[in-house]
């Protein structure tokens, strides 16, 4: 009877100690306004490194488009850095359109409102950390 109380008073603290970890989930909420039309659709991820930023996000979200603005919102996001990059996808074709360079046809923006200099965006600029809160991040095109 004294290993049953045992193994149930083990079990109750190993879900509790569960709980108490998953309380470390939080949302990045993403506000993305100053769209230049209401067509198309937008694309955005979430990146957790400097490697994979602007690459394969760790997460990915398509919203639509209304009064010239869009919500994007990742859900359950551990404590860590992180970034945002989005673009307008305003021919939805699901693709970024670029230039013959290689310059982007569509309006793209990126975490702090990042700007790159003859170039992409850099992590440095465009990284934010999140810790055992919510947040949100003001995109303007």
């Amino acid at each position: 009877m004294k290993n049953l109380i045992k193994i149930t008073c083990l079990s109750l603290f190993s879900v509790i100690a569960l709980n108490a970890q998953e309380s470390n989930q939080n949302d990045i909420t993403v506000v993305i306004s100053n769209i230049k039309s209401n067509n198309g659709k937008v694309f955005a991820a979430l990146y957790n490194s400097e490697s994979t930023f602007l690459g394969k996000g760790i997460k990915g979200n398509i919203e639509n488009i209304e009064n010239n603005s869009c919500t994007v919102t990742f859900k359950n996001i551990p404590n860590g850095t992180y970034a945002v990059s989005m673009f307008h996808d305003e021919n939805d074709n699901n693709k970024m359109d670029t230039n013959f360079m290689g310059i982007p046809k569509e309006d793209y923006g990126c975490s702090n409102n990042a700007k790159g200099f003859m170039g992409p965006p850099k992590w440095e600029d465009a990284k934010f950390e999140i810790k055992n809160e919510s947040i949100i991040q003001h995109i303007k095109l």
